[in-house]
């Protein structure tokens, strides 16, 4: 049976954004002070939009103004925000891994499963990524973790074959740009927003105003 929750915090993420990996546990040292839980809605975002062809593959040939100097920076910041939230984490960056796959999986795990599942399925890819350093491109990867949360595996398969569904989640990449996100991980409620893996005092202030 699901929980009901009546609160929800809005987040946008890509499960390929170190800082989205970050900021969720961040979000659940806020979790943790709360009496009760705030539920997580979901949103996708694609940080390689600009870079896919229209076959949906990725172009890593195109020039994203993101250079060597970037990622390394990029990776100190990941490193201290590991130590800060004390997360231990395979990788710094995927710059090689594409996440739409996980996130179409995702999108129709949320549209057809409780909260609770939902959320055992989206812990399930974070980890998979930036714990154990998988491909979470790979479909059968994604058929086992929906399996190991009790998602039928056939269903995740279908859905990666749902070229309307995958039209879905692309119009939710272009519905949150126009909503003004830039980046990930983006955190809103009632008309506020926090960017970036921001401090669980932070995600407390933005929820609680305190």
């Amino acid at each position: 049976m699901s929980q009901e929750h009546s609160e929800r915090i809005t987040v946008y993420s890509d499960y390929v954004c170190p800082f989205c990996y970050l900021g969720r546990h961040s979000l659940q040292q806020y979790q943790e002070t709360r009496e009760e839980e705030l539920a997580v809605d979901w949103h996708p975002f694609d940080l390689r939009s600009g870079k896919r062809k229209p076959d949906g593959t990725i172009d890593h040939s195109v020039d994203d103004g993101k250079d060597d100097d970037y990622y390394e920076q990029a990776k100190e910041n990941v490193r201290r925000l590991q130590e800060k939230y004390d997360v231990e984490m395979d990788l710094d960056i995927a710059t090689d891994v594409d996440s739409l796959p996980a996130q179409i999986a995702s999108y129709y795990v949320k549209g057809h499963y409780d909260h609770e599942t939902w959320l055992d399925f989206d812990v399930a890819v974070f980890e998979a990524l930036w714990q154990d350093g998988e491909d979470i491109g790979d479909e059968d990867l994604l058929v086992d973790l929906a399996e190991d949360v009790g998602i039928d595996g056939d269903e995740i398969r279908a859905a990666l074959d749902d070229e309307t569904l995958r039209e879905e989640v692309r119009e939710q990449f272009t519905e949150a740009q126009q909503q003004g996100v830039t980046g990930v991980p983006t955190f809103a409620y009632e008309g506020y927003a926090a960017r970036g893996a921001v401090p669980p005092e932070q995600l407390r202030r933005l929820v609680e105003g305190t």
